[in-house]
């Protein structure tokens, strides 16, 4: 069993910047890959970002590549994503999960098997 906890979202201006943290539960959080999501009001979720459990495979939404950055440190157990020139369509609820497959990281939701609670985006224009 995983459990995983969002944290550092919050309110920011368009342009401004954040850092989202996922902490993992368990000692096999290396092996896994990682995998941000979001929610908007009454859209379906979607992919963000997501790296393998070696950080060396990496994959961005369209949408958020070259503003986004995804992280991990498998020794803290924690992955990260800095959210940088922030519009106010990013303004969702932001999700991590865990993949525990080998083939990872995957873009489709339905692959990864934990999910964190979320944490509030909200981009004011």
């Amino acid at each position: 069993q995983v459990q995983l906890v969002e944290s550092g979202g919050g309110l920011v201006q368009a342009g401004g910047s954040l850092r989202l943290s996922c902490a993992a539960s368990g000692r096999t959080f290396s092996r896994y890959s990682m995998g941000w999501f979001r929610q908007a009001p009454g859209k379906e979720r979607e992919f963000v970002a997501a790296i393998r459990w070696s950080g060396d495979s990496i994959y961005y939404a369209d949408s958020v590549k070259g503003r986004f950055t995804i992280s991990r440190d498998n020794a803290k157990n924690t992955v990260y994503l800095q959210m940088n020139s922030l519009k106010p369509e990013d303004t969702a609820v932001y999700y991590c999960a865990a993949d525990t497959g080998i083939w990872g990281p995957s873009t489709r939701d339905r692959n990864y098997d934990y999910w964190g609670q979320g944490t509030q985006v909200t981009v004011s224009s």
